[in-house]
């Protein structure tokens, strides 16, 4: 599987290293970029031989924004559509000229990264502006470099945050943190993203991909791939209310526990590592359809 945008790597443990591949451009997200990055989440990530995803940027950024040389409507939506209105858009999600025309992409790519029952870590390595930002919030943990700059510029343009990052950004950073930065659309440093709390921990940049790479390998090794799945789901999912988290909580713990569950207590009582047979692939069914 090749893609025109992306280069993947694979290791033994199961690590995909995926790398963002316009260096000539920063990265800049275009069309093809879109449709590049829908195909891997959508499909090669799910497959089992990839337990977590580690994503960076080849050359000096990470994503540099939207390319906005594109002719036309630079985000690719159909300014034809005439009935632009909540109830069109959710009667018909999924159908023409709403699904490619209306919706936004972004946002499709970071359901897909939300809804991969795998770690997924971005490696922030260089300038990581607009969509370059907002596509890594619902990765589960962000490392920048010390040449990292991060901003959410929406309105230079004019325009909103996309890629569903009004949902991610205020529950990563908090709503005071998250209103500021969208309001100054202000392009800042590593540092500050971490006195925010946007990034787990600033590093070199030739420790930066080592270093996310073992972190991803260290979620994964040694671990059952059902446990770790649900977990995701459930930490994500179970803010609503107590008891839907009891309801998810007490479904997963009943298949976990008849599962790689009963590996890992005798492992533990027999003082040897577990041996975990799970796949992510068999992930059962813990929120209601």
């Amino acid at each position: 599987m090749t893609w025109e945008t992306l280069t993947l790597d694979v290791d033994a443990d199961g690590v995909a290293l995926l790398t963002l591949n316009r260096p000539e451009a920063l990265n800049a997200f275009n069309i093809q970029m879109s449709f590049d990055l829908l195909d891997f989440w959508t499909k090669r990530a799910t497959e089992d031989d990839i337990r977590a995803v580690v994503v960076t940027g080849a050359g000096r950024g990470f994503c540099a924004g939207m390319d906005l040389t594109r002719e036309g409507n630079v985000f690719g939506l159909d300014e034809s559509v005439s009935d632009v209105t909540p109830e069109a858009l959710a009667a018909h999600l999924d159908e023409e000229p709403y699904d490619t025309g209306v919706r936004d992409v972004g946002g499709k790519i970071s359901m897909a990264v939300h809804a991969l029952p795998k770690p997924v870590i971005a490696a922030i390595n260089g300038p990581a502006v607009g969509i370059g930002a907002t596509m890594t919030l619902p990765m589960d943990l962000r490392l920048a470099s010390t040449n990292a700059r991060i901003g959410f510029v929406f309105g230079r343009l004019g325009i909103v945050p996309e890629a569903t990052s009004s949902y991610f950004l205020p529950r990563i950073v908090g709503i005071q943190q998250a209103l500021e930065w969208v309001y100054s659309a202000d392009i800042f440093t590593a540092e500050q993203a971490l006195a925010g709390r946007l990034i787990r921990s600033v590093h070199d940049p030739e420790e930066l991909v080592p270093t996310a790479l073992e972190l991803a390998r260290s979620f994964v090794v040694g671990r059952s791939a059902v446990a770790i799945g649900l977990a995701r789901q459930m930490l994500w999912r179970n803010t609503e209310s107590p008891l839907q988290a009891h309801l998810a909580d007490s479904i997963a713990m009943w298949h976990t526990s008849v599962g790689d569950g009963k590996d890992g207590v005798a492992a533990f009582l027999e003082k040897r590592a577990p041996h975990f047979t799970t796949k992510p692939s068999e992930l059962p069914r813990i929120y209601p359809s």
